[in-house]
């Protein structure tokens, strides 16, 4: 059980961190501005999300239905808006992986982006917190960025832990 529970947290870290920046820096189209990022990075192959990114959406989603335990009518309109959600964050995500990749010669300007996708990343979380308010009480809205936040804290510990075992 805890070899799953640590299979679970792996994948839903990688995908919480933007796992598709992990891989290389052109494998997205096209390259972005800050000033109109681009929300739904494609693959080469035309796939949005490999097997791991799927297997670990599925076990974060599984993680936040305990955690929230919805009704049916919650979770009808719940998801939907939760993986827009997801998609947007992810996509801030790689972009802003994406210009700490590249050294600029202008520090200035590459600090610039970095601090608006900042700032992009806390507009969607607002603009969430009130969509997801629309349809769930705020304790539960509560409990879901909790929940986020405590599985992503879990799976840092359990890939730590990981790395040490194996000596690095």
């Amino acid at each position: 059980m805890s070899k799953l529970i640590r299979h679970i947290c792996i994948v839903l870290f990688v995908m919480a961190m933007g796992y598709e920046a992990m891989g290389q820096v052109n494998r997205f189209v096209p390259a972005q501005t800050p000033s109109r990022p681009e929300l739904n990075p494609v693959r080469p192959n035309g796939n949005k999300k490999g097997n791991m990114g799927k297997r670990l959406e599925a076990a974060r989603n599984r993680y936040i239905s305990r955690q929230l335990d919805l009704t049916d009518e919650e979770a009808t309109k719940f998801w939907p808006l939760y993986n827009q959600y997801q998609q947007e964050l992810t996509a801030v995500r790689i972009l802003k992986r994406l210009n700490n990749s590249t050294s600029s010669t202008n520090g200035t300007e590459q600090i610039d982006k970095e601090i608006y996708y900042e700032s992009q990343l806390v507009g969607i979380r607002k603009r969430y917190r009130d969509s997801f308010s629309k349809i769930l009480p705020p304790e539960k809205v509560s409990i879901l960025y909790k929940s986020e936040q405590e599985f992503n804290d879990e799976l840092i510990k359990q890939l730590s832990e990981r790395s040490e075992r194996a000596g690095n």
